[in-house]
């Protein structure tokens, strides 16, 4: 399956996510490839550190390049991290996608733009081929006199064609650390909140890894 992890925002969350998937679907015993489309290289920064540290498993993250079927044939999951300094290779991911994945931060502004995100979308693939669309709450607030993240997941429901994903990742520090580290946030506490909202998250997307 090719995910593409996009948004047309920065600072959503997507290299992070990106990463954290290609662990935790390479420990499941997929081979994956992860492809970073976006300029700014952080999956292809976090995949050298680990590389570097020598964690295992370790992450095949590709460029642009392997943006074609011969590179992505013989991989069981791929994941593509696009960002929006690259429009071209970013329709290019799009056009290839079987579903793209949406991390929206807990504000307006990122339900406008995943608004626009889903026009691109359907932009691109043209409306009877669009990808299956999936949006989920990330980063959202810890504490519960906040509102915001109530506020703009019921609005993320609303949005037509994308589907939202009732578990959140949460603002936590261990996300941070982990990413940093070259590890995944399981990896680094697998006690943590964090990481049960992974799990989580997960567990929706990928069913069958899961149920066995």
């Amino acid at each position: 399956m090719k995910t593409v992890i996009g948004s047309l925002k920065g600072g959503s969350g997507k290299s992070t996510v990106t990463f954290n998937l290609a662990v935790w679907l390479s420990m499941a015993g997929q081979d994956v490839l992860a492809i970073d489309v976006d300029p700014q290289a952080t999956l292809s920064d976090v995949s050298e550190v680990r590389g570097e540290e020598g964690y295992d498993p370790c992450i095949r993250v590709k460029g642009k390049t392997a943006l074609n079927e011969n590179a992505m044939q013989h991989a069981d999951e791929v994941l593509i991290d696009i960002g929006t300094a690259d429009i071209e290779s970013m329709k290019k991911a799009i056009a290839m996608a079987d579903r793209i994945v949406v991390p929206v931060p807990p504000s307006q502004a990122d339900i406008w733009s995943t608004q626009r995100f889903i026009r691109f979308v359907e932009s691109v693939c043209g409306r009877e081929d669009m990808p299956d669309i999936m949006g989920f709450i990330n980063r959202a607030d810890t504490h519960r006199a906040v509102r915001e993240s109530d506020e703009a997941a019921a609005a993320l429901v609303s949005l037509p064609n994308i589907q939202y994903l009732k578990p959140r990742l949460c603002q936590r520090t261990v996300f941070r650390r982990s990413f940093s580290e070259g590890l995944a946030v399981f990896e680094l506490d697998p006690r943590s909140k964090g990481t049960r909202e992974w799990n989580a998250l997960v567990a929706i997307l990928y069913p069958k890894l899961v149920s066995g």
